[in-house]
């Protein structure tokens, strides 16, 4: 197994500080946080007691993100949980969790796919590029650093009659910002 592929080792010390075993140097929580965003698997385990805390860590990375106004999770997904957790239903809940969150990611990687392959019978249609450049750019917030997306380049799609595309100017860069806040504060309303 590479390196790349192996988990990276942390070691929480008797002093709670965490210690990376590749590196040789202690991390903070995002650290951790910026390791699994860029695709890296990490396993914390206890230096004592050899226990792994990862479950744990992860938890607590998760609920600091939550506390700083980063919601991801709703309420009522919050809230469902806790009621997992005190009912026989919470056998299922990790199963289902993790097949949710497959799909999501295949979903994902699909529509990005079908986004980026033109032609398109939609292409003649007027404003269908803008609306196919705010997708690419709400996608592209929202996937924000997942790496396990299959055929995301994280470019946009290459129009037949122009060959190659230009990089967008700042001015359409603010412009795409701007209409993805309106449509996350629409989303939101709903």
């Amino acid at each position: 197994m590479s390196e790349a592929e192996k988990p990276l080792l942390i070691k929480r010390y008797a002093s709670r500080r965490l210690y990376n075993t590749e590196t040789s140097d202690y991390v903070t929580l995002e650290d951790i946080a910026g390791f699994i965003r860029a695709g890296r698997e990490v396993q914390i385990v206890d230096l004592k007691s050899g226990d792994d805390l990862t479950r744990q860590y992860l938890l607590q990375i998760v609920a600091e993100h939550e506390s700083k106004g980063e919601n991801v999770l709703p309420i009522n997904v919050l809230t469902d949980l806790v009621r997992s957790y005190t009912t026989e239903v919470q056998s299922v809940v990790p199963q289902f969790l993790a097949m949710s969150f497959d799909m999501f990611r295949n979903g994902q990687a699909k529509m990005l796919e079908n986004l980026s392959t033109l032609p398109n019978p939609m292409a003649g249609v007027p404003g269908f590029e803008d609306l196919v450049k705010q997708q690419e750019a709400f996608m592209k917030s929202l996937i924000g650093g997942m790496p396990s997306m299959p055929g995301w380049s994280g470019s946009g799609p290459a129009r037949e009659d122009e060959g190659s595309e230009a990089p967008a100017s700042a001015d359409e860069l603010a412009q795409i910002k701007k209409q993805l806040a309106e449509l996350q504060k629409k989303l939101s309303k709903l």
